[in-house]
């Protein structure tokens, strides 16, 4: 699989044609030029072996230069190349000039030592930009190179992942990577997808449960039918995701650009304006030409131009990590100022499926045995209600005589005695009383169905739509952060208040249609809040787009890939906190970065143009090429900073 790494992409900018290892590369030869340089600039007579070496340098190490201010010249955008082409070039066109008479001192070991920090800064930047995107890397790494594909007589074929098709049958062996997204045929493992999910814990899978491909095979042995692979899989969409959001602008990218040319100009004009003042003041050409020079190194804006590409190469590699992908950068930016968040109640907070919250006890058996005695029966429906119960008595044994009566429940013998479970209904037409306990159940939207034995009222048992155990402490880590927690259902206002009660959510949109769901968003951001929509990326496309933020609940779905700007992996809410938590460190990281990168500027572009040398504080182009260098570092390093929480 192809890796579009952040740093590539940032080398199509300013460094296109150069790699890591050709900046590594000129830079060693330029500093070994630079020792002889050094070394005959001290000895008289040396001018003409000076010229050759120096010319060397100039077009060798200074290429990357010479080569950028043409394209930035080009673009209408002169930038930090255009100032370092600058700088080197009259540096060097001087020296040329005074070995040809002109009067005055030649700069051939400042040029050569500014030429060798330029690169080395150069190729620091883009080791730092590379080294960030590393968890990209990583991901194109996890996929297997072949897979054991099983043949129609039973054995099985090693092939290349480029052969496999949708259909195709395929055997993971005990600590193998899962070669394609599908679904498990037979054999029960567990599978380990922390680095696609960002889950730790691994994940048991049996037949019938989706596998992703890149993930590890533990313990046992899986047969799996393939479903989705290259392009289409899940791992080649959040590779292409992260790339995407690595190499999209944003707006603070915007206003780093618009910075980065003003300096240019201001470095120009102050180089300008540094080299006629000391030449006013009766200066040496040498040294009005030597101020000028240093003045057009230190306010190279690298570290401006650094500033932000590098903090959205981290966060987006971090938060991939972490399982939160990134599709749109500019919403993710906006993410900090979120102070609303509205949920999508089934399949958000809820696992959208039938649970038994509670048995009630109305007869002489105890609550373990009315759920057991229950669970023997619909152990053999396929009703929601049936499975719910079946699942949460465990492994009961199933029921003698089974019958289902149609719209009202079930009934079978279980162990001599008849069972049955049915709804309030059947009670009312078989003229049972129901118990005065039991009139309170149903408050609240929930499903009661009541157990009898021989037509005695055993006890009743709830059930509700499962909220996640995760949701309570997502809502409640909201409000810490100073965000309103909204939930949006097209469940009527008891099951709605039920549910917000039960999560601490003080505002709820009940009873609201599919279609007006996108409306009630936009009716939100009316009130000036900045919203994040919370879906589960199937039915929830339009609210999703409304959104100032989208986030979409389980990945892999078509839809939220297409219309979420976030989507979650693990599709646990409390990632949400985690994603509005990442999105303001990263703006604060943007933030001190771009202070850094032009507050320095303040400082250093006086005292490269001499403002001091009245106390002799003078400041040679090489001391203010590391200065600019150590910004640009201090930049780095600053963004590689970053946590995610």
């Amino acid at each position: 699989m192809e890796n579009h790494s952040a740093h590539e992409a940032h080398s199509a900018g300013r460094h296109a044609g150069h790699s890591v290892a050709d900046f590594r590369k000129r830079f060693w030869i330029s500093l070994a030029l630079t020792v002889p340089v050094i070394l005959l600039s001290m000895a008289p007579g040396m001018n003409a072996v000076l010229l050759v070496l120096s010319s060397v340098l100039y077009v060798y190490g200074g290429m990357p230069f010479l080569k950028g201010i043409v394209r930035e010249v080009r673009a209408g955008k002169p930038g930090m190349m255009t100032l370092v082409a600058v700088a080197i070039s009259v540096a060097y066109s001087y020296s040329v000039a005074t070995v040809l008479g002109l009067e005055g001192m030649p700069l051939f070991w400042e040029l050569a030592t500014l030429i060798d920090i330029m690169l080395l800064g150069h190729w620091i930047e883009m080791r730092s930009v590379g080294e960030a995107s590393r968890a990209l890397e990583s991901l194109a790494k996890l996929m297997p190179s072949q897979a054991h594909r099983r043949n129609a007589d039973g054995t099985t074929t090693d092939v290349d992942l480029e052969e496999l098709r949708s259909g195709d049958v395929v055997v993971v062996r005990p600590g193998e990577k899962v070669p394609a997204d599908g679904d498990v045929l037979e054999g029960a493992s567990s599978v380990n997808e922390s680095m696609l999910t960002g889950e730790s814990v691994p994940v048991e899978k049996s037949p019938g449960e989706r596998v992703i491909g890149g993930s590890m095979n533990g313990e046992g042995s899986l047969t799996v039918t393939v479903a989705r692979t290259g392009a289409e899989s899940f791992l080649a969409q959040v590779i292409e995701l992260v790339r995407e959001a690595q190499e999209s602008k944003s707006k603070t990218q915007d206003l780093a650009d618009r910075a980065a040319m003003w300096l240019t100009f201001v470095a120009l004009g102050g180089g300008a304006l540094t080299f006629g003042t000391w030449l006013a003041l009766g200066r040496p050409l040498s040294y009005a030409m030597e101020r000028a020079v240093t003045v057009m190194v230190i306010a190279c804006p690298h570290a401006l131009g650094l500033a932000i590409p590098l903090v959205v190469a981290v966060s987006t590699a971090l938060a991939a990590s972490s399982g939160l992908l990134v599709r749109d950068r500019m919403a993710f930016e906006n993410a900090r100022l979120i102070n609303a968040v509205i949920f999508d109640k089934t399949g958000t907070l809820t696992e959208g499926r039938f649970g038994v919250e509670d048995v009630v006890v109305l007869g002489e058996a105890s609550a373990e045995e009315i759920l057991s005695l229950a669970g023997s029966v619909e152990e053999l429906s396929e009703h929601p209600i049936a499975r719910a119960i079946a699942e949460a008595a465990g492994t009961p044994t199933p029921a003698e005589e089974f019958l289902a009566i149609p719209g009202k429940g079930a009934q079978g013998v279980v162990g001599g005695r008849s069972i049955a479970v049915v709804s309030p209904g059947y009670l009312a037409e078989a003229g049972i009383d129901v118990p005065a306990a039991a009139a309170e159940l149903t408050s609240g939207g929930r499903t009661v169905v009541f157990v009898l034995d021989d037509g005695s009222v055993l006890g009743a048992i709830v059930l509700s739509d499962v909220v996640r155990p995760e949701s309570a402490e997502t809502i409640r880590a909201l409000k810490e952060m100073g965000i309103e927690p909204i939930m949006l259902t097209g469940d009527n206002a008891v099951v709605a208040e039920r549910v917000a009660s039960q999560l601490g959510i003080e505002r709820f949109f009940a009873e609201v249609l599919p279609a007006d769901k996108a409306a009630t968003v936009q009716r939100i951001r009316s009130e000036g809040k900045v919203v994040a929509m919370v879906g589960d990326g199937v039915n929830d496309a339009p609210p999703l787009a409304t959104a100032d933020v989208g986030i979409a609940i389980g990945a892999g779905t078509d839809v939220a890939i297409a219309t979420a700007d976030v989507v979650l992996v693990r599709s646990d809410p409390r990632d949400i906190p985690s994603v509005i938590a990442l999105a303001r460190a990263t703006y604060r990281k943007m933030v001190a970065n771009l202070i850094w990168a032009t507050g320095y500027n303040v400082i250093a572009i006086p005292l490269a143009a001499g403002v001091l040398a009245g106390v002799g504080v003078v400041l040679s182009p090489a001391v203010g090429g590391v200065l600019m260098s150590a910004s640009t570092v201090i930049v780095a390093i600053n963004a590689r900073m970053l946590k995610v929480k």
